[in-house]
């Protein structure tokens, strides 16, 4: 009786998981095709601004980056939700953005690649 209980509690946390778990390695990996562009270190703007930090903050908000109109009157906080959003295809979530990146069709990798961004203070 207690091995069925056992069983039962790891399945019930076995489901209660997201199904598409975030894996900040991974993202980590993914996140090479940002490179090109973007950099990780706090006030270090490349053709895109620092993702340092990114994850909560206002859009548009770095200093010393000049950005798009377009991303300027967005006037969102960048939220997992709205970069699941925008890395899935920037230009359909921002009509005007600068950003010439089509975006990240896969789910899994654009939550891993926000599970790394979450990990750039």
């Amino acid at each position: 009786m207690k091995m069925m209980m056992t069983v039962a509690a790891v399945a019930a946390a076995a489901l209660a998981a997201p199904a598409a778990a975030q894996d900040a390695k991974a993202g980590e990996k993914a996140f090479v095709q940002c490179k090109a562009c973007h950099n990780v270190v706090a006030g270090k703007n490349g053709v895109g601004p620092s993702l340092a930090g990114v994850v909560g903050r206002k859009a548009a908000s770095v200093a010393g980056f000049n950005y798009s109109a377009a991303m300027k009157a967005k006037g969102v906080s960048w939220t997992e939700a709205n970069l699941d959003t925008y890395l899935t295809k920037p230009a359909a979530y921002v009509k005007g953005t600068r950003m010439a990146f089509a975006g990240i069709p896969d789910a899994k990798k654009r939550k891993d690649v926000i599970a790394y961004l979450k990990t750039l203070k």
